[in-house]
């Protein structure tokens, strides 16, 4: 199995309380982790900031429970849109938009759902489990959003703070396994606190409750989130593709025949 992922670590200002959070990730088994900038427009949060680099958070960083290597700290920006316009700093050549290696998006209503599955260059759509879901999700905007290779997002955290969370987060979770079948999900933590963090076999047994299965559960800790590194990576870079296709021959152009008896053919 690939190393342990969690895309959701939120950003904390205070910087202590931001390395204990990451260390304890580390101690509880990830290989990975992402550091999440949320930017939501209804609370006028709109400036786009440079990411904290691991080397401003750590001397050195810490070490992966059970791996002697140390654990990888990975920069991500979520939008919460409300409004179509709202994802046009996507597109913005923004000075910091580029130090970001994973960009979400979380819709607020069915019509942005549809536009960030089929549309936005993004690596993952979030699932709202705080709440009863305000749409209804479509199988086709999910079907083209797997062939994008865009994975969805369940956080986790939720279901254990608040018992009216976690019938919203089984919910919302079972809805969108009726559509997705437990193709390209990730669950993620936003844990706030160290306490609030679950080991990565304590999230896929939980995964179990949102409909999955063990083989999917497994891979939404570990492999779909590699897989969502990897989609980052190849959106940075690639700026296009080539594809070659040998071209047949025709009958008269066949290496095989001898040229006088194509000379003979000829006459």
């Amino acid at each position: 199995m690939a190393g342990f992922v969690d895309l959701n670590i939120p950003y904390l200002p205070e910087k202590e309380s931001l390395q204990k959070l990451v260390a304890s990730a580390a101690h509880l088994g990830y290989s990975t982790v992402a550091i999440n900038y949320v930017i939501d427009y209804e609370e006028k949060k709109k400036e786009v900031v440079k990411p904290i680099s691991p080397s401003e958070l750590f001397t050195t960083l810490p070490m992966v429970q059970g791996k002697s290597k140390q654990i990888k700290i990975l920069s991500r920006l979520t939008l919460v849109v409300s409004d179509p316009s709202h994802c046009n700093i996507l597109r913005a050549t923004s000075t910091n938009i580029k130090y970001y290696d994973i960009f979400a998006v979380f819709p607020k209503n069915g019509k942005l759902f549809h536009v960030a599955c089929t549309t936005l260059d993004v690596d993952l759509v979030c699932i709202n489990v705080t709440e009863k879901m305000p749409f209804y999700i479509k199988r086709p905007s999910v079907n083209v959003a797997i062939d994008r290779g865009i994975y969805f997002e369940l956080v986790y955290v939720p279901a254990i703070k608040d018992s009216t969370m976690r019938r919203y987060t089984i919910s919302n979770a079972l809805s969108l396994m009726q559509v997705c079948r437990g193709k390209n999900i990730v669950l993620s933590s936003a844990a706030e606190k160290p306490l609030q963090l679950r080991g990565p076999y304590d999230v896929a047994n939980l995964g179990w409750l949102f409909g999955l299965s063990e083989c999917n559960a497994k891979a939404a800790v570990s492999t779909n989130g590699r897989a969502v590194l990897l989609h980052g990576e190849a959106r940075k870079t690639a700026c296009g593709a080539v594809y070659t296709m040998k071209k047949p021959r025709a009958p008269d152009e066949d290496d095989s025949t001898p040229a006088t008896k194509k000379a003979k053919m000829a006459l």
